[in-house]
């Protein structure tokens, strides 16, 4: 199944297979080794646009990448036309970022309960003063992640995709789902293919991809110009590999254990380093950071080696070990039981 280069504004993507902006995840080291894989794009975490506004430290720190990351998006959230555009200003202004990505999309509650996210998609009208405010703002192309409404009797899609578009968005990337199933439940293939058919920019679906079949369906069912990935990435980045190679009729070969265990050190070692700058505004000491490192990891380390015996054993002692290197010896010991085992 070949797919045709995505256009976004003057970004060419050659494999519209992009890696979504997720709290907590989509850090710079997990973003390269996504994008070495085969993401044709990558976010940042959900930054607020007031911090940004405020070039508050412990907010700019969110904007740090890696020089290699091409291309990549600023992905910034918020309620207020004016803070958008300004916080836009600053963005563009650091020349980090290929794209500029709003959020019309994230239903966790301190986020909405402030009119931001999920919450601006009952105000089409202010959406579309965000994007027009912030296309203003910035040579750079502007596009929004939504989701397909707030509840199935606030399905008001069709308006807010109209109010982007005609905002100025080079883009809308479409998560198929209502804010009331989070990341769970059917997604909504006739949906999408309604706002791609009535809108003309290019429309990237998002929702329930874990790998090439989701994919190939998603293309499928609704004509979609590429497909964003989220969930389904975490603690498989060869995701992007999978598709890249499916799209592109190329046999895949599944990870061995020492490509896992080389991404599992690499990306750990990268999170540690990442946090160890961000402490230099709070000055811990190093072991705490690196406790606090392994801590953060859980939650991909689980997905890493999800159905190996003793993960939750491992899980459950990161914070106990004296150090990053500690977590990789116990992981690379993991990994080889479970291949003796397999052998056996």
């Amino acid at each position: 199944m070949k797919i045709p280069p995505l256009q976004i504004g003057n970004i060419t993507i050659d494999t519209p297979v992009i890696l979504a902006p997720m709290a907590g995840y989509t850090t710079p080291p997990f973003r390269d080794i996504c994008r070495r894989l085969g993401s044709g794009l990558s976010f940042t975490e959900m930054v607020p646009a007031e911090g940004i506004r405020r070039q508050l430290p412990q907010t700019m720190v969110y904007l740090d990448s890696y020089s290699k990351e091409k291309p990549l998006g600023a992905h910034i959230y918020g309620s207020d036309p004016d803070v958008f555009a300004a916080a836009a200003e600053i963005v563009d202004s650091l020349g980090r970022f290929d794209l500029i990505d709003i959020n019309c999309g994230c239903p966790v509650r301190k986020i909405a309960g402030k009119g931001a996210g999920v919450a601006l998609m009952s105000e089409p009208e202010k959406i579309r003063s965000i994007v027009t405010k912030v296309k203003e703002a910035t040579s750079l192309p502007v596009t929004v992640k939504t989701r397909i409404g707030i509840t199935p009797n606030q399905c008001n899609i069709s308006e807010v995709a109209q109010a982007i578009e005609e905002g100025g968005a080079s883009a809308l990337f479409l998560h198929a789902r209502f804010a009331t199933q989070r990341h769970g439940g059917l997604v909504d293939f006739e949906l999408m293919k309604q706002i791609k058919s009535e809108r003309s920019i290019p429309v990237i679906g998002n929702g329930g991809i874990t790998g090439a079949f989701q994919a190939d369906e998603m293309i499928k069912q609704t004509g979609v110009d590429g497909v964003m990935i989220g969930k389904g990435s975490i603690g498989n980045p060869w995701v992007f590999k999978e598709i890249n190679c499916a799209w592109n009729n190329i046999s895949y070969e599944a990870p061995s254990v020492a490509e896992r265990m080389e991404i599992i050190a690499e990306h750990l070692r990268g999170l540690y380093e990442i946090m160890s700058i961000k402490n230099e505004l709070r000055k811990h000491p190093n072991k705490h950071i690196e406790r606090l490192a392994c801590e953060a990891f859980r939650g991909h380390l689980g997905k890493y080696l999800y159905g190996v015996k003793g993960i939750k054993k491992l899980q459950g002692n990161l914070m106990q070990m004296d150090s990053v290197e500690s977590v990789i010896t116990a992981v690379g010991q993991l990994m080889h039981v479970q291949t003796q085992t397999q052998c056996v």
